[in-house]
């Protein structure tokens, strides 16, 4: 395990390393200069060259990458161009909220998708498994941007006279801050939920197919301890992976959401830092994002060891 943890965070630097270099260079040779985004259209030539003194965009680029890998080291995102502040601080102030949306998403669509698909393997071809397949059917032909617009619409003027005004950002982990996600996560973790339900369902079927399992069933074992110890965690193992990814990937894929509920997370801010040319605040997030991948799949990697033993042994 220690041997595993090792290789992973070796791989985990090379490839910061590689994505922010990647960024770095891609965002540098935009064709859209920074300074024209900054300046504005009706910027003169003079004012653009201030500019790009100002933030050392006038450098060869190779000291420019030298200067900015040597801030990188010394965990340092640099400052916004548009409001001067720390990018880490910019980061810092958004993420909660951004964290706690897709916790208690994660957390919806996890347990539901499990439960929901262990129903309809162990029911299989009854009633509760044609509606948990109707219900998939409904929320992969339902995107998070039409779920959350029909949530808003059908209980905002319900949960306040103000509207919209109920999801506006508050301090994270307070009561009516948690009441004003339900809805959010909701509609984030719909589209998941029935991905989730429909993978764990069919993992589990392949699983109830197994030799073992009839073996387990011939011994007289309690069908409820068939299930979940000789089916459900062989049959998590596909389930965990994709998990990893989905929710690593996710603190970059709710701008969407957090656009419809007024939530100031990071996804808003990498929206508004786009929009303005906001070059080290894009980076920075790019460089979370990718953290956040990193480790998803860190903890994975463990979770396979605890749900298959094998894998100890490797």
């Amino acid at each position: 395990m220690v041997r595993l943890a090792a290789r992973r965070v070796l791989h985990a630097v090379f490839m910061l390393w590689l994505v922010a270099t990647l960024v770095f260079v891609f965002v540098h040779v935009s064709p859209v200069p920074v300074e024209r985004v900054l300046g504005g259209p009706r910027a003169t030539p003079e004012t653009l060259a201030q500019i790009r003194a100002n933030l050392g965009l006038d450098r060869p680029f190779p000291v420019q990458y030298w200067c900015f890998a040597g801030r990188l080291l010394r965990g340092d995102l640099g400052d916004s161009y548009v409001t001067g502040a720390p990018v880490t601080a910019l980061i810092a102030a958004r993420l909660p909220t951004t964290l706690c949306l897709i916790a208690g998403a994660g957390v919806l669509w996890f347990a539901g998708g499990v439960a929901l698909g262990m129903l309809g393997a162990v029911k299989a071809r009854t009633l509760w498994d044609r509606a948990a397949a109707a219900f998939v059917l409904l929320g992969l032909a339902t995107p998070p941007f039409v779920m959350a617009l029909a949530l808003l619409y059908v209980f905002s003027t319900r949960l306040t006279e103000s509207g919209v005004r109920l999801f506006e950002a508050g301090p994270p982990l307070e009561a009516d801050f948690l009441r004003r996600m339900i809805l959010p996560w909701i509609a984030l973790s719909f589209l998941m939920l029935a991905t989730y339900t429909r993978l764990t369902r069919a993992a589990m079927l392949d699983v109830l197919g197994e030799d073992y399992v009839r073996t387990a069933r011939a011994k007289g074992l309690p069908e409820r301890r068939v299930v979940g110890r000789h089916v459900l965690r062989p049959a998590l193992t596909p389930v965990v992976t994709q998990f990893g990814i989905d929710l690593g990937a996710l603190v970059g894929s709710t701008i969407v959401i957090e656009k419809v509920f007024g939530l100031q997370g990071v996804g808003q801010l990498v929206h508004q830092s786009i929009a303005a040319g906001d070059t080290p605040v894009i980076i920075g997030v790019t460089l979370l994002v990718t953290v956040c991948v990193i480790a998803a799949n860190l903890v994975v990697d463990i979770c396979y060891s605890l749900l298959d033993p094998r894998l100890r042994r490797r």
